[in-house]
Order: structure tokens, then C-alpha cells, then sequence
């Protein structure tokens, strides 16, 4: 029974993404826009913990340096957010189903030399990026912009069926997939072997894996694996970030991170740190292109009082 619940499921998700997709290049950023402000509206859980998020950050980015000025409250932020995740959707199904080109044509991409000076290292590079703009878009346009195939660490989905529809439209773009069960060893040979790997690094990770950090003015725990697998392999860290910015998306790299040498815990934690901070400042400066509805927070205690904006 549970594999025909699956079959189902599979069915109607590419049949619905693939409605969406024949809709006319001109008419899916407004489809986008209205899908985004329905999930606002019947999201409610969603759309509390969006709002519960960046009422408690919020005090924080106004005082940083990189704070926009955009927006004065959370549920302003968190409209955005999730019109930004509506047209993110609608460009995903256009991509999934063939017609991401001009998608990719259309981006603006900035610091290209940072990462083709960690390229020339001959030792492959390792992306740290989060959920930006549309990091879909961002990880799919990299065969596009780079000529490279691009090895994207990603949760493998539960319903198999629908797991091998999306590996395969991935796969259609040059990328290919290290699913994070058991995905240290298949990364560290994908480093060993020159390729490019990219890394979603800003969700909650587990106390056994993670690291206790500040980020936006409160405790949080990170994945220290980036850092980790740095000191295994030698690997430069690119810090990659995207937004949206009118009808384009820009996607940026950021300069080689370079450690601080240190392997011991404190020093994994400084340079997790570290890389935290490019993404508190893009937060900072792009509020609604961050993916506030997960519990970016949780198990991590009470607000922290020694962060402080720069």
C-alpha cells in the first residue's frame, strides 16, 4: 500500500510541477508572487515560526552595518519571504522540467575569479552556501556559468519514486547528488578527485555533529563538517550566496575562506564562526531572500547577550 501512496505522490508532483511549468515566461513571476502570499496565508504554522524568527533577529539587523533599512517589521519580512519561496517554486518546476535556460541567462554572476583562483589549486573546492534566494537555481546554473558538474549534498526524500524523478531533473543540469547519509566518505573522494562539491551549511545541526555559535544575536548550532573536511583534504572553502534582485538572480562568490589554523574544537568553532558571519551579513542586507520558516534555533538555548553587529 505504502508503494502505491508513493507512485501517487510521484505522479502528482510532476504533473503539477510540470503544469506549472508551461506557464508563459511572462505571466510566472506574477504566478510566483500570488503562490508565495497564498502559502502566507495558509502556511499559519510556517508563517508563525517565519515571523517568531525574525521578531527575535530583527533587533539585531537593524543595529548591523549591513542592515537595508527595507522592512520595519517581521510580518513585512516574512511576506517577502515567502513571495520570494512562491517564485522560487514556479522557476523550479520551469527548471525541472526542461526550461531553466533562460533562467540561467538571465543571472548576474559576481566574483567568478574568486572561485576560479581556488579552482587553479587542482584539489577540488568545497561551495558553503544556504538557503538564498533560490539556491535551487544557484546550484543548478553552476554547469551553465562554470562548465563544471557540480556534486550537491542534499537529504535524500523518503518516497523513492519521487526521489528519482528530482535526481534525474538534477542530474539533467550536470549535477550530481551526495546524499547526507553517510556522505563523508563519497565527499572526501569527490575532493579527491578535483571535483566541486556544494554545501547547504545554515539549518540546525545535531549536537554530535555540530558546533554552539552565535548567528543574528542568538545561540545556534552549526555543522562543523565544513570546516572538518577543510583540514582532512587541504579543499579551499568558497563562501557562495544568491539573491534576487528585480526579475534576475545574482549569484555571488565570495574570496577563498582561509582557516585559522587551529584543529582543535575552539578552533573549528572560530572558523565556523567565521563563515556564519558572511551569512549574517547577507541576512542582514537581504532579509526576505533567507529561508526564515525553519527552526534555524532550536536546542540551542535562550538569546545570546555577547553578539553584537559589526
Amino acid at each position: 500500500m505504502t508503494r502505491i501512496i508513493w507512485a501517487i505522490q510521484a505522479a502528482v508532483f510532476y504533473l503539477l510541477t510540470g503544469a506549472i511549468a508551461v506557464i508563459p515566461r511572462r505571466f510566472s513571476r506574477s504566478a510566483g508572487r500570488l503562490t508565495g502570499k497564498i502559502m502566507y496565508r495558509l502556511l499559519a504554522r510556517r508563517r508563525d515560526i517565519a515571523i517568531d524568527n525574525i521578531r527575535q533577529a530583527l533587533p539585531f539587523m537593524k543595529r548591523h552595518s549591513a542592515w537595508t533599512g527595507s522592512y520595519d517589521t517581521a510580518e513585512e519580512i516574512a511576506l517577502a519571504t515567502f513571495i520570494n519561496l512562491g517564485i522560487s517554486i514556479v522557476e523550479v518546476c520551469r527548471m525541472y522540467h526542461g526550461r531553466g535556460a533562460e533562467l540561467f541567462d538571465s543571472m548576474s554572476v559576481q566574483g567568478l575569479d574568486n572561485f576560479q583562483r581556488a579552482k587553479e589549486k587542482d584539489i577540488g573546492v568545497l561551495c558553503v552556501s544556504g538557503h538564498c534566494g533560490n539556491w535551487e537555481l544557484g546550484s543548478l546554473s553552476f554547469k551553465r556559468h562554470l562548465d563544471l558538474n557540480v556534486w550537491a549534498v542534499a537529504r535524500k526524500q523518503n518516497n523513492p519514486y519521487l526521489n528519482t524523478i528530482v535526481e534525474k531533473m538534477r542530474m539533467g543540469y550536470g549535477n550530481k547528488v551526495i546524499y547526507t547519509k553517510s556522505a563523508l566518505k563519497q565527499m572526501l573522494g569527490v575532493i579527491k578527485n578535483n571535483g566541486v562539491i556544494g554545501m547547504l551549511t545554515d539549518q540546525a545541526a545535531g549536537e554530535q555533529n555540530g558546533i554552539l555559535i552565535d548567528f543574528l544575536g542568538r545561540k545556534a548550532w552549526a555543522l562543523k563538517a565544513p570546516v572538518v573536511i577543510a583540514h582532512k583534504t587541504g579543499v579551499p572553502v568558497v563562501p557562495v550566496l544568491g539573491y534576487r534582485e528585480d526579475d534576475r538572480h545574482v549569484l555571488v562568490f565570495l574570496p577563498e575562506y582561509t582557516l585559522c589554523g587551529d584543529r582543535t574544537e575552539v578552533g573549528i568553532a572560530q572558523d565556523i564562526q567565521s563563515l556564519s558571519r558572511y551569512l549574517e551579513e547577507f541576512v542582514c542586507a537581504h532579509p526576505a531572500d533567507w529561508y526564515w520558516v525553519h527552526r534555524r534555533w532550536k536546542r540551542a538555548g535562550q538569546s545570546s547577550s555577547g553578539s553584537s553587529a559589526t
